[in-house]
């Protein structure tokens, strides 16, 4: 079965709108990553500054590979033409980690869309 890594990242309101524009403009960087199998950024509604990045692979070996190769190259990065490197607009980050033990998908043609 697959591997969940949840990212928690701490952003404060006033860099929310900066945190979804940077996933926006790298939104195709992790899908041709072998063993990446799923995405979400998840935005919190009410109680927390906790955004969480979730994604699902094939294994930890493959969630390892992207760790040290694109996610890695994305994370260095330098800022616009010859500018210095965006400032973060997380302020935090803790990284779970999960063994996928069951999973469910609607069934066909139970209405959903």
């Amino acid at each position: 079965m697959s591997v969940v890594k949840i990212n928690v990242l701490t952003v404060p309101a006033e860099q929310r709108e900066t945190l979804e524009k940077r996933f926006a403009s790298r939104a195709h960087a992790v899908e041709n990553s072998d063993g990446f199998e799923w995405f979400e950024l998840l935005r919190p509604v009410e109680g927390t500054d906790n955004y969480l990045v979730y994604t699902r692979w094939r294994d930890e070996e493959s969630f390892q590979a992207w760790m040290e190769g694109p996610m890695k190259q994305a994370h260095q990065g330098g800022g616009a033409e010859g500018g210095e490197r965006p400032r973060p607009a997380a302020s935090g980050s803790t990284l779970w980690s999960f063994d996928v033990v069951q999973q469910a998908a609607p069934k066909e043609g139970s209405g959903q869309a």
